[in-house]
């Protein structure tokens, strides 16, 4: 079959004719609900329920949804998220959705349906707390990142991993301009709340912070760490007061393992930042600083516990083999690394950050802020904070010095 996208109308006739999927959703698709949820950046998905069940399918679009057929986008990024997909779930199987079905040709993948699960960003702009968000996170960066590092995979297989992620190069690109460069300068589609003129005209004229951002761009292409997400935000977590799913990982590529931990942290500092405009009468809530701290830690011991655990005797990465054998040294190792993934996830929350007020692809936590003025005072303030966090890293030497920072900066508003 060739590719054709689908619709509200055409998708449950396709459906049906993949047994796995009409057997989950039970009786025809003339009794089968259909909504179609994309968020319109990129692809399109249905949530498809039946009498026995639902599935979530997720089509790819030849072209960036949110700007049109004017920025074509290769419809193999399908397959590297159901790639993604199943290397997750091989090491986190209780954080991704379980993979149904997947059509290179339709480039449609088919997921189990997360209900009653919400996005966590709509839900963070209302206030909801989950108590096992942060412990939920840490599990999946810990567990997805170390098992495909150089710590735990044989180097041959590690190498072979890589390659299989090397096509998604238009992915990775649309990180590398709308991150790490676009911000910088007077690319045509940036745009920010009226107000911040002089923030980016003074951030397109620092030197400093235009070089740190090119140093994360470094780091972001040539250091294939472990196998990534890619595009860890606050709307590809879907959330319950029980269970924390991962979705969406389009992006998956090998690179520094502090960029899906930078991501996820930039996205709670922001959801933080956003509360003196969503709420101007009521004090910040700290919850998600404290979310924040909690995600660093868990995600810090469960790294070092897995590192710790590996049997001596058996075959493991590159990264591992001289420490194993040496008590004093792997603890030693295991402290420098997580330095050095602090390190990394500080540089690219900053990145994160600044390309969500001042690029092209802005966060709800701000844009649902009505009044325009009070926008651009939590932006500006989030702003000031990124640039600390790109250029002055040193100041950062653990995460409660962000939480301060971040409290100084909101005490000032």
């Amino acid at each position: 079959m060739s590719y054709a996208a689908l619709d509200e109308r055409s998708v449950g006739p396709f459906l049906a004719t993949v047994p796995a999927v009409a057997a989950r959703l039970g009786g025809t698709p003339d009794g089968w609900t259909v909504r179609e949820v994309g968020d319109g950046n990129l692809n399109l998905v249905f949530l498809v329920t039946g009498p026995e069940g639902g599935v979530a399918a997720k089509q790819a679009l030849p072209y960036v949804r949110m700007v049109g057929e004017s920025w074509p986008l290769p419809l193999s990024r399908a397959y590297y998220e159901r790639l993604a997909l199943a290397d997750q779930a091989a090491h986190a199987p209780a954080r991704v959705p379980a993979l149904i079905h997947h059509d290179d040709a339709m480039a449609l993948t088919v997921m189990a349906l997360l209900s009653p699960h919400r996005t966590l960003r709509g839900a963070l702009i209302e206030g909801e707390r989950y108590p096992l968000l942060a412990g939920h996170l840490a599990e999946f960066l810990a567990d997805t990142l170390f098992f495909t590092s150089d710590l735990a995979v044989p180097v041959a297989d590690k190498k072979a991993r890589i390659a299989a992620y090397l096509g998604n190069t238009a992915m990775c690109r649309i990180t590398e301009d709308l991150i790490f460069d676009e911000p910088y300068y007077d690319a045509p589609m940036n745009r920010h709340t009226p107000g911040l003129e002089d923030v980016v005209d003074a951030f397109r004229a620092d030197v400093p912070l235009r070089l740190a951002a090119q140093r994360m761009k470094a780091r972001f292409l040539a250091a294939p760490e472990a196998l990534l997400h890619g595009d860890l935000h606050t709307g590809s977590v879907m959330v319950t007061a029980s269970d924390t799913q991962v979705i969406d990982p389009e992006f998956a590529f090998y690179g520094p393992i502090g960029f899906d931990v930078g991501m996820i942290l930039a996205n709670l500092w922001m959801a933080h930042l956003a509360q003196p405009g969503q709420r101007p009468a009521d004090r910040p809530d700290p919850w998600l600083l404290d979310q924040a701290e909690a995600l660093w830690a868990g995600f810090a011991l469960r790294f070092a516990g897995h590192w710790r655990a590996l049997d001596l005797q058996a075959e493991h990465g590159a990264l591992h083999a001289l420490a194993k054998a040496d008590a004093d040294l792997r603890e030693a190792a295991i402290r420098d690394r997580l330095d050095s993934i602090w390190t990394d996830a500080l540089g690219f929350a900053g990145c994160e950050m600044i390309r969500r007020i001042l690029g092209l692809a802005h966060v709800a936590d701000f844009e649902s802020i009505a009044d325009e003025g009070l926008r651009a005072g939590c932006e500006r303030r989030a702003l000031r904070i990124a640039r600390s966090l790109l250029v002055d890293r040193p100041s950062f030497p653990g995460i409660t010095a962000v939480s301060q920072a971040i409290g100084q900066e909101l005490a000032l508003a």
